[in-house]
């Protein structure tokens, strides 16, 4: 029976080159925010929660490739995971968010990421394949992130 859950476990995670799950979630203003309307863009999905020290670090990091590549085509969403709503909004009036922000208070959607941890982003090409992982955000990785952007939105 262990066995069974766990290989259940590895066959659900998402990874390279698989589709990302789609996930249609709610902003602090009440729009829905689904991940299918948003084929055809580069998208960057992060997990993120008020209790994480390396989340203060990500955000700025993603407010200036938001405002760097939005018009191109990029568009980055914040997934709070956060049992309460207050929480993340008190987190984001000192770390603010120039990209979308939603919440998922019932953790559906990290589970169908596999969220390991957080942050945990996922980089998600114009066809809606996931083409990069990210596990913390590690700042000697921004450039490689960033190339990475920068690529997809020229072959889109």
């Amino acid at each position: 029976m262990l066995a069974l859950v766990l290989v259940a476990g590895v066959a659900g995670a998402t990874g390279v080159g698989e589709p990302a799950p789609p996930f249609s979630l709610t902003t602090v203003h009440g729009e829905t925010i689904a991940l299918t309307s948003l084929r055809g863009q580069v998208v960057y999905v992060d997990f993120w929660a008020s209790w994480c020290g390396p989340c203060r670090r990500s955000f700025p990091w993603m407010n200036e490739m938001q405002q760097r590549y939005g018009d191109r085509g990029l568009t980055i969403i914040g997934v709070n995971v956060d049992r309460r709503r207050a929480d993340a909004e008190q987190f984001l009036k000192t770390n603010v968010a120039r990209f979308a922000v939603v919440y998922d208070d019932r953790g559906a959607t990290p589970q169908a990421y596999s969220v390991k941890g957080m942050p945990s982003s996922y980089l998600i090409d114009a066809r809606g394949t996931v083409v990069d992982v990210e596990q913390g955000f590690h700042d000697d990785r921004k450039g490689a992130i960033e190339d990475q952007i920068r690529s997809l939105l020229s072959s889109r």
